[in-house]
Protein backbone atom coordinates (compact mmCIF):
# COMPACT_ATOMS: atom_id res chain seq x y z
CA UNK A 1 0.00 0.00 0.00
CA UNK A 2 3.21 2.08 -0.16
CA UNK A 3 2.81 4.85 -2.30
CA UNK A 4 -0.46 5.71 -2.60
CA UNK A 5 -2.95 7.02 0.36
CA UNK A 6 -5.85 4.47 1.87
CA UNK A 7 -8.93 5.30 0.79
CA UNK A 8 -12.74 4.83 1.57
CA UNK A 9 -12.90 2.70 -1.29
CA UNK A 10 -9.95 0.43 0.12
CA UNK A 11 -12.01 0.33 3.55
CA UNK A 12 -15.36 0.05 2.00
CA UNK A 13 -13.84 -3.04 -0.45
CA UNK A 14 -11.56 -4.32 2.86
CA UNK A 15 -15.01 -4.60 4.94
CA UNK A 16 -17.16 -6.51 2.17
CA UNK A 17 -14.04 -9.20 2.13
CA UNK A 18 -13.74 -9.42 5.50
CA UNK A 19 -17.04 -9.13 7.21
CA UNK A 20 -17.67 -11.98 9.30
CA UNK A 21 -20.77 -10.54 10.57
CA UNK A 22 -23.42 -13.46 11.35
CA UNK A 23 -20.58 -16.06 11.21
CA UNK A 24 -21.34 -17.24 14.63
CA UNK A 25 -25.41 -16.61 14.41
CA UNK A 26 -27.16 -13.35 14.66
CA UNK A 27 -27.08 -13.08 18.56
CA UNK A 28 -22.71 -13.52 18.79
CA UNK A 29 -21.25 -10.86 20.77
CA UNK A 30 -17.65 -12.31 20.93
CA UNK A 31 -16.44 -12.82 17.35
CA UNK A 32 -13.22 -14.47 16.74
CA UNK A 33 -13.12 -15.46 19.98
CA UNK A 34 -15.18 -18.35 19.46
CA UNK A 35 -12.33 -19.88 17.45
CA UNK A 36 -10.59 -21.13 20.62
CA UNK A 37 -11.83 -24.19 22.34
CA UNK A 38 -11.65 -25.85 25.84
CA UNK A 39 -9.12 -28.55 23.82
CA UNK A 40 -7.57 -25.56 22.90
CA UNK A 41 -6.72 -24.14 26.76
CA UNK A 42 -5.65 -28.00 27.79
CA UNK A 43 -3.15 -28.19 24.90
CA UNK A 44 -1.62 -24.92 25.78
CA UNK A 45 -1.51 -25.79 29.09
CA UNK A 46 0.74 -28.21 28.02
CA UNK A 47 3.61 -26.23 26.46
CA UNK A 48 4.46 -24.77 29.46
CA UNK A 49 8.09 -26.66 30.67
CA UNK A 50 10.17 -24.33 32.43
CA UNK A 51 7.35 -22.35 34.29
CA UNK A 52 8.92 -18.72 34.14
CA UNK A 53 6.09 -15.80 33.68
CA UNK A 54 6.98 -13.04 31.33
CA UNK A 55 4.66 -9.92 32.18
CA UNK A 56 3.73 -8.40 28.42
CA UNK A 57 2.20 -5.26 30.36
CA UNK A 58 3.44 -1.48 30.71
CA UNK A 59 3.31 -0.26 34.42
CA UNK A 60 0.28 1.94 35.23
CA UNK A 61 2.11 5.07 35.77
CA UNK A 62 2.96 8.61 34.52
CA UNK A 63 5.42 7.42 32.09
CA UNK A 64 2.82 5.61 29.44
CA UNK A 65 2.13 5.99 26.16
CA UNK A 66 -0.31 8.85 26.26
CA UNK A 67 0.55 12.50 25.13
CA UNK A 68 1.47 11.48 21.67
CA UNK A 69 1.43 13.75 18.69
CA UNK A 70 -1.34 13.04 16.07
CA UNK A 71 -2.74 14.75 13.52
CA UNK A 72 -6.40 14.47 15.05
CA UNK A 73 -7.98 16.40 18.19
CA UNK A 74 -6.38 14.92 21.03
CA UNK A 75 -9.48 11.77 23.21
CA UNK A 76 -8.97 13.25 26.27
CA UNK A 77 -6.52 9.85 27.06
CA UNK A 78 -4.35 10.68 29.93
CA UNK A 79 -0.87 7.97 31.46
CA UNK A 80 -2.60 6.56 35.10
CA UNK A 81 -2.40 9.03 38.05
CA UNK A 82 -1.42 7.49 41.20
CA UNK A 83 -2.54 8.64 44.38
CA UNK A 84 -1.54 7.30 47.95
CA UNK A 85 -4.45 7.52 50.35
CA UNK A 86 -2.79 6.42 53.48
CA UNK A 87 1.02 5.57 53.91
CA UNK A 88 3.69 4.38 56.12
CA UNK A 89 4.18 8.17 57.35
CA UNK A 90 0.29 8.14 58.26
CA UNK A 91 0.93 5.19 60.42
CA UNK A 92 4.18 5.88 62.87
CA UNK A 93 2.63 9.18 63.51
CA UNK A 94 -0.79 7.49 64.97
CA UNK A 95 -3.36 8.61 62.76
CA UNK A 96 -4.53 5.64 61.58
CA UNK A 97 -5.04 3.84 65.24
CA UNK A 98 -8.39 5.35 65.57
CA UNK A 99 -9.24 3.08 62.72
CA UNK A 100 -7.73 -0.22 64.44
CA UNK A 101 -5.17 -1.22 61.51
CA UNK A 102 -2.46 0.50 59.91
CA UNK A 103 -1.75 0.07 56.52
CA UNK A 104 -1.19 1.44 53.54
CA UNK A 105 -4.19 2.06 50.67
CA UNK A 106 -3.93 3.76 47.76
CA UNK A 107 -5.79 4.89 44.30
CA UNK A 108 -5.31 4.60 40.35
CA UNK A 109 -7.15 7.18 37.89
CA UNK A 110 -7.12 6.20 34.23
CA UNK A 111 -8.82 5.27 30.96
CA UNK A 112 -8.63 2.45 30.54
CA UNK A 113 -7.34 2.58 26.47
CA UNK A 114 -4.38 4.03 28.50
CA UNK A 115 -2.27 1.25 28.24
CA UNK A 116 -1.63 -2.46 27.73
CA UNK A 117 -5.38 -3.09 26.88
CA UNK A 118 -7.55 -5.42 24.77
CA UNK A 119 -9.66 -3.77 22.38
CA UNK A 120 -13.32 -5.18 23.25
CA UNK A 121 -15.60 -5.47 19.95
CA UNK A 122 -17.42 -2.55 21.23
CA UNK A 123 -14.79 -0.20 21.18
CA UNK A 124 -14.73 0.34 17.41
CA UNK A 125 -17.60 1.22 14.94
CA UNK A 126 -17.79 0.62 11.25
CA UNK A 127 -19.77 3.77 10.41
CA UNK A 128 -23.25 3.65 12.44
CA UNK A 129 -22.53 -0.71 12.89
CA UNK A 130 -20.21 -2.19 15.51
CA UNK A 131 -19.52 -6.09 15.56
CA UNK A 132 -21.93 -7.91 13.78
CA UNK A 133 -24.23 -5.42 12.62
CA UNK A 134 -24.72 -3.98 15.90
CA UNK A 135 -26.32 -0.18 16.23
CA UNK A 136 -23.19 1.76 17.50
CA UNK A 137 -26.05 3.32 19.53
CA UNK A 138 -25.85 0.11 21.70
CA UNK A 139 -22.82 1.75 23.17
CA UNK A 140 -24.39 4.99 25.54
CA UNK A 141 -23.12 6.55 28.49
CA UNK A 142 -24.31 3.94 31.00
CA UNK A 143 -21.65 1.25 28.72
CA UNK A 144 -22.07 -1.03 26.21
CA UNK A 145 -25.25 -3.00 26.32
CA UNK A 146 -23.80 -5.14 23.36
CA UNK A 147 -20.25 -6.38 22.73
CA UNK A 148 -18.68 -5.20 25.99
CA UNK A 149 -16.20 -6.92 28.08
CA UNK A 150 -18.33 -9.07 29.80
CA UNK A 151 -19.58 -11.04 27.07
CA UNK A 152 -15.83 -12.30 26.78
CA UNK A 153 -16.27 -13.86 30.10
CA UNK A 154 -15.03 -17.63 30.49
CA UNK A 155 -13.04 -16.62 27.52
CA UNK A 156 -10.27 -15.31 29.02
CA UNK A 157 -8.38 -18.71 29.82
CA UNK A 158 -4.42 -19.47 28.88
CA UNK A 159 -4.35 -20.11 24.91
CA UNK A 160 -1.20 -20.56 22.68
CA UNK A 161 0.83 -17.40 22.32
CA UNK A 162 2.66 -17.67 19.36
CA UNK A 163 5.46 -14.64 19.20
CA UNK A 164 6.54 -13.17 16.01
CA UNK A 165 9.63 -11.00 16.40
CA UNK A 166 9.09 -8.63 12.63
CA UNK A 167 12.06 -6.53 13.99
CA UNK A 168 14.61 -9.34 14.37
CA UNK A 169 13.43 -11.52 11.31
CA UNK A 170 13.97 -8.19 9.29
CA UNK A 171 17.49 -7.73 10.73
CA UNK A 172 16.89 -4.29 13.07
CA UNK A 173 16.53 -3.47 16.69
CA UNK A 174 13.45 -1.91 15.42
CA UNK A 175 11.31 -1.45 12.70
CA UNK A 176 11.62 2.30 11.23
CA UNK A 177 8.91 4.72 12.26
CA UNK A 178 5.87 4.69 10.41
CA UNK A 179 6.94 1.50 8.13
CA UNK A 180 3.96 -1.05 7.36
CA UNK A 181 3.75 -4.39 8.30
CA UNK A 182 3.12 -6.46 4.99
CA UNK A 183 1.91 -9.84 4.34
CA UNK A 184 5.34 -10.63 2.85
CA UNK A 185 6.96 -9.08 6.04
CA UNK A 186 4.65 -11.81 8.59
CA UNK A 187 5.80 -14.90 6.45
CA UNK A 188 8.91 -14.34 6.52
CA UNK A 189 9.38 -14.07 10.11
CA UNK A 190 7.25 -17.51 10.63
CA UNK A 191 9.50 -18.85 8.71
CA UNK A 192 12.56 -17.96 9.90
CA UNK A 193 10.73 -19.10 13.27
CA UNK A 194 9.77 -22.45 12.03
CA UNK A 195 6.04 -21.48 13.07
CA UNK A 196 3.55 -23.81 12.28
CA UNK A 197 0.14 -21.79 13.02
CA UNK A 198 -2.44 -23.68 14.85
CA UNK A 199 -6.25 -22.95 15.04
CA UNK A 200 -7.77 -20.80 17.72
CA UNK A 201 -3.68 -19.39 18.20
CA UNK A 202 -3.10 -16.02 19.48
CA UNK A 203 -0.49 -13.83 17.61
CA UNK A 204 1.98 -11.32 19.07
CA UNK A 205 3.95 -9.36 16.80
CA UNK A 206 7.03 -7.02 17.86
CA UNK A 207 8.19 -4.19 15.95
CA UNK A 208 10.76 -2.86 18.75
CA UNK A 209 9.03 0.65 18.62
CA UNK A 210 8.66 0.61 22.25
CA UNK A 211 12.89 0.39 22.84
CA UNK A 212 12.96 3.92 21.10
CA UNK A 213 10.03 5.88 22.27
CA UNK A 214 10.18 5.01 26.01
CA UNK A 215 14.45 6.24 25.98
CA UNK A 216 14.43 9.18 28.02
CA UNK A 217 15.41 10.97 25.12
CA UNK A 218 12.45 10.36 23.67
CA UNK A 219 10.62 11.86 26.99
CA UNK A 220 6.30 10.96 27.44
CA UNK A 221 5.16 12.28 24.19
CA UNK A 222 5.13 8.69 22.11
CA UNK A 223 3.25 9.13 18.79
CA UNK A 224 2.86 6.44 15.84
CA UNK A 225 5.43 3.72 15.71
CA UNK A 226 5.48 0.85 12.85
CA UNK A 227 2.27 0.22 11.89
CA UNK A 228 0.05 -2.60 9.40
CA UNK A 229 -0.36 -2.20 5.75
CA UNK A 230 -3.64 -2.60 5.27
CA UNK A 231 -2.80 -5.45 3.12
CA UNK A 232 -1.81 -7.53 5.29
CA UNK A 233 -5.60 -7.97 6.92
CA UNK A 234 -5.34 -10.54 5.05
CA UNK A 235 -3.29 -12.95 6.65
CA UNK A 236 -6.26 -12.89 9.39
CA UNK A 237 -8.39 -14.51 6.42
CA UNK A 238 -8.22 -17.84 4.57
CA UNK A 239 -6.13 -19.74 4.78
CA UNK A 240 -5.59 -18.72 7.87
CA UNK A 241 -8.84 -18.13 9.35
CA UNK A 242 -8.13 -19.18 13.53
CA UNK A 243 -5.61 -16.36 13.71
CA UNK A 244 -8.14 -14.27 16.41
CA UNK A 245 -6.19 -12.05 18.39
CA UNK A 246 -3.80 -9.15 16.26
CA UNK A 247 -1.67 -7.27 19.39
CA UNK A 248 -0.81 -3.60 18.27
CA UNK A 249 2.43 -2.01 17.98
CA UNK A 250 3.81 -1.86 21.59
CA UNK A 251 4.63 1.60 22.46
CA UNK A 252 2.33 3.25 19.90
CA UNK A 253 -0.46 5.93 20.99
CA UNK A 254 -1.97 5.05 17.89
CA UNK A 255 -2.00 2.74 14.99
CA UNK A 256 -1.50 3.38 11.26
CA UNK A 257 -1.68 3.30 8.15
CA UNK A 258 -0.55 6.73 8.26
CA UNK A 259 -1.28 7.34 4.90
CA UNK A 260 -4.71 7.71 4.48
CA UNK A 261 -7.12 10.58 3.23
CA UNK A 262 -8.72 12.79 5.11
CA UNK A 263 -11.33 11.58 7.69
CA UNK A 264 -9.62 7.65 8.11
CA UNK A 265 -8.02 7.33 11.28
CA UNK A 266 -6.65 3.46 12.52
CA UNK A 267 -8.02 2.00 9.30
CA UNK A 268 -6.71 -1.56 10.98
CA UNK A 269 -9.22 -0.62 13.77
CA UNK A 270 -12.19 -0.08 11.09
CA UNK A 271 -11.73 -3.47 9.75
CA UNK A 272 -10.73 -5.97 12.76
CA UNK A 273 -12.83 -5.15 15.62
CA UNK A 274 -16.31 -3.91 13.87
CA UNK A 275 -16.07 -6.16 10.51
CA UNK A 276 -13.80 -8.95 11.57
CA UNK A 277 -15.12 -9.43 15.17
CA UNK A 278 -10.95 -9.60 16.24
CA UNK A 279 -10.60 -8.85 19.72
CA UNK A 280 -7.33 -7.15 19.77
CA UNK A 281 -4.39 -6.37 21.89
CA UNK A 282 -2.26 -3.46 22.07
CA UNK A 283 0.43 -1.47 23.68
CA UNK A 284 2.40 -4.28 24.86
CA UNK A 285 5.35 -4.80 26.54
CA UNK A 286 7.78 -7.35 24.37
CA UNK A 287 10.98 -6.60 25.03
CA UNK A 288 11.58 -8.77 27.99
CA UNK A 289 10.13 -11.77 26.11
CA UNK A 290 12.47 -10.72 22.80
CA UNK A 291 15.46 -10.62 25.19
CA UNK A 292 14.82 -14.61 26.66
CA UNK A 293 13.72 -15.64 22.93
CA UNK A 294 16.07 -17.49 20.62
CA UNK A 295 16.38 -16.31 17.43
CA UNK A 296 15.11 -19.02 15.76
CA UNK A 297 12.47 -21.67 16.80
CA UNK A 298 11.11 -19.82 19.52
CA UNK A 299 7.63 -20.37 18.53
CA UNK A 300 4.57 -20.75 21.05
CA UNK A 301 3.89 -20.81 25.09
CA UNK A 302 0.72 -20.30 27.16
CA UNK A 303 -0.62 -16.84 27.39
CA UNK A 304 -2.66 -15.23 30.27
CA UNK A 305 -5.07 -12.96 29.10
CA UNK A 306 -6.32 -11.65 32.88
CA UNK A 307 -5.39 -7.93 33.01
Amino acid sequence: MAGRKVTRDDLRQAAEKYKNWGKWGPDDEIGTLNYTSPEDIVAAAQLVKKGKVVSLALNFDNNGPQGGKTNYPALGRINPLHTMLRTGTDAYSGVLDKRGIRAADDMVVMPLQCGTQWDGLGHVFYENNMWNGYDCREVSSFGAAKCGHRENQGQDGRPRRVFLDVARALGKDCLDDGYGITCEDLDITAKKQNITFKRGDYIIVRTGRWSVASRPAAGTAIRAATRRALPSRRWNSWPRPSLRRWPATPGAARCGPNNTEGGINQPWHWITIPIMGMTMGEIFYLKDLARIAPPTAFTSSCLSLRP
